[in-house]
């Protein structure tokens, strides 16, 4: 199931307002606003900046950013790193809606894409959560 672009922009801009409901905040919506950062973004570093933003919307909407909840570095960066393989498939000038149908089209629509790449003790552990930990089980395709 697609997303139009203008529902991925009301995501990013709730998102970036942190005035975005927390039941809106889904696997899909995370994609969503990674996408439209890198396309319609270009002042912002999704690597650099991504986390500090999810972290202070997650406290936003009275969330904890800890060893067991919250912010996970580990899954961003890879998340973020499957959109940039899949923007760098794509034409020039797509749009975020043309970007988020493509991407929704490969594995990682499934929320539980790392575990192919990672076994879950690995990936669940706090030190993925607060820093990047490659993955134990195969090589990301794009790394």
């Amino acid at each position: 199931m697609g997303m139009t672009d203008e529902e991925i922009e009301w995501i990013a801009t709730g998102f970036c307002a942190r005035t975005l409901p927390k039941e809106e905040w889904t696997h899909r919506a995370h994609f969503a606003m990674a996408l439209w950062l890198m396309l319609r973004r270009p002042d912002l570093v999704p690597e650099r900046d991504m986390p500090g933003m999810i972290a202070a919307y997650n406290e936003s909407v009275g969330g904890v950013n800890s060893d067991t909840s919250g912010y996970h570095e580990t899954i961003t960066q890879a998340s973020l790193g499957a959109a940039r393989a899949v923007l760098a498939g794509l034409p020039e000038g797509v749009s975020p809606g043309q970007a988020f149908a493509a991407l929704m089209a490969s594995p990682m629509a499934d929320k539980d894409w790392p575990l192919a790449y990672w076994s879950r003790e690995r990936l669940m552990s706090a030190e993925a959560r607060r820093t990047w930990m490659a993955p134990d089980l195969k090589p990301l395709p794009w790394a």
